[in-house]
């Protein structure tokens, strides 16, 4: 057999190398986009378990920061710039007591990149298919993160994994917190809802800068969890934000829950909120949503089946929150959470029977006690402002998250079970991951096809106003049936959530107050 001539060995070596160094040169492809601002340059990065890459943005400032005479005040647009800004690294986070991020990364077994603080903070992260251009018009998901108002960041989340799969482009905002961005005296001097101002800058700023990332500025969906979801909410009853979004999803929080506004501004709160300031929210919430004076977008509202599982009791600084205790124990609990949540005292033994019946077992009272949280603060509220959407003529959808995700073997107690914010995790596709950022990194094949699952219904409603598409259950419009989706490793579609306790908090509960009122007008 001839032996191969070294010319021809020098060619193959030659060949081969031109191949590596063209796959090399692909995938480190910096890409760049125009904005009216100044130019950006990103980073590529890879996705697990597609070719498919996505072009990543970081640190894009959507205002000039927040600081001296523009502390408490409307956010202004950025400053421009020459050449071309390097984009490639996370932003500053805004002030906050950054142990508790730290603690979260623990707890939820997250990584996140390393965490510092600054009053210069109002940057977005930016996530697209890669090689998009102006005429690509992706759907745009812009993500508002929870956090109780106090912490939270831009870089805890990593919207590769979902742009890359479903041809999206997502936008993570970050905005002022605390006092910062809650701080009001009720007055012209300080009006407050500095927050929601930050966001509405982002929306503008989308509007008139995504086409250059591919995005498309009349298909605009916004999502949040926890906090941010009560954010999106007020998004949806505030005249400020009309026209700057499509879509909305509620991910466990909204606008209806009381803790999430204040009704008199106060200067000094151990709690944040927004207020009715007059002019982001002229009215009340349930005025609001009563008058129909609402943008009545497609919406998608959900709950987890134990929103007080571990997570929100975890953050809180109230002892019998993290420890139910016993039936007294619970009773003063329920007495100091009582007044925020609109219920009076005299009915909280009504609650407590409701829940705990005459049990003694202390896991039977533990549940029913997280139960009775859960419904007051998510679930209730949730159906309600289904239903005032859907009377308002929006399209609408609901869901209950239902899978507990099994990287928590050893960090949360047995029972806990779908915990408050556990699906975030599966939407952004956080088993897909490979950056500095990790979600859900530890997941078995079942759950990676739930995250595929969650990004699909997620995108599809971004894209259209309906999250289904073949190859899916059949997603049930929220209607007079009240159908749901249940949505865990296996999904499937029901109807009335909990309906003997939504009709304990809508009709029962309700005629024993007003007849309490009747005989004690001091209530």
């Amino acid at each position: 057999m001839a032996q191969p001539s070294w010319k021809m060995v020098l060619w193959a070596i030659g060949a081969a190398s031109f191949i590596i160094i063209e796959s090399k040169a692909a995938e480190g492809v910096l890409p760049e986009v125009a904005t009216r601002y100044g130019s950006l340059r990103g980073k590529r990065a890879r996705v697990k378990g597609t070719e498919k890459l996505a072009d990543v943005f970081l640190g894009v400032p959507f205002a000039r920061p927040p600081t001296g005479s523009l502390r408490f005040s409307p956010p202004q647009p950025p400053q421009p710039w020459d050449g071309v800004k390097d984009a490639t690294a996370h932003p500053t986070v805004c002030p906050q007591d950054l142990s508790t991020l730290k603690g979260i990364q623990k707890r939820w077994k997250e990584t996140h990149p390393p965490l510092h603080s600054s009053e210069d903070c109002l940057y977005l992260n930016i996530y697209r298919p890669a090689n998009s251009s102006h005429a690509s018009k992706f759907p745009v998901m812009v993500w508002i993160h929870g956090g109780e108002f106090i912490f939270g960041a831009a870089s805890r989340f990593d919207g590769s994994a979902l742009a890359a799969y479903e041809d999206v482009v997502v936008v993570i905002i970050q905005y002022r917190l605390g006092i910062l961005g809650f701080f009001s005296t009720g007055d012209e001097n300080a009006r407050g809802n500095w927050a929601a101002l930050d966001h509405l800058a982002a929306f503008r700023w989308i509007r008139d800068n995504i086409k250059p990332f591919g995005g498309d500025p009349e298909s605009v969906t916004l999502f949040g969890v926890s906090a941010g979801s009560f954010l999106v909410s007020a998004h949806i009853l505030s005249p400020l934000s009309k026209g700057l979004f499509h879509r909305a999803i509620l991910e466990s929080g909204t606008s209806l829950f009381p803790l999430a506004f204040k009704s008199k501004p106060r200067l000094y709160e151990e709690n944040f909120g927004l207020v009715v300031d007059g002019v982001f929210l002229p009215k009340t919430s349930e005025d609001l949503l009563a008058g129909k004076e609402l943008n009545a977008v497609p919406l998608i509202v959900g709950v987890t089946n134990n929103e007080f599982g571990w997570n929100i009791r975890r953050t809180s600084q109230l002892e019998g929150l993290k420890e139910p205790g016993d039936r007294n124990t619970m009773f003063a609990t329920l007495r100091a959470l009582g007044s925020p949540l609109g219920v009076p005292e005299e009915v909280l033994p009504m609650l407590l029977d409701e829940y705990l019946g005459d049990t003694s077992d202390p896991d039977k009272l533990r549940d029913g006690f997280l139960d009775l949280l859960g419904d007051a603060a998510f679930v209730v509220p949730a159906i309600r402002t289904l239903n005032y959407l859907k009377e308002a003529g929006a399209p609408v959808y609901f869901f209950e998250y239902q899978h507990r995700p099994s990287l928590y073997h050893d960090t949360k107690p047995d029972y806990v079970k779908a915990d408050h914010a556990d699906e975030v995790g599966f939407v952004f596709g956080g088993p897909f991951l490979t950056g500095d950022t990790r979600l859900r990194d530890e997941a078995t094949e079942d759950e990676r096809l739930l995250s595929r699952t969650m990004m699909k219904y997620w995108a599809n409603f971004a894209r259209t106003g309906n999250p289904n598409r073949d190859g899916l259950v059949e997603w049930p419009a929220y209607n007079n049936a009240e159908q749901y989706l249940e949505l865990n490793l296996k999904q499937k579609a029901s109807r009335k959530l909990k309906e003997e306790k939504v009709e304990f908090w809508m009709k029962r509960l309700p005629e024993k107050i007003k007849e309490l009122r009747g005989r004690h007008t001091e209530l």
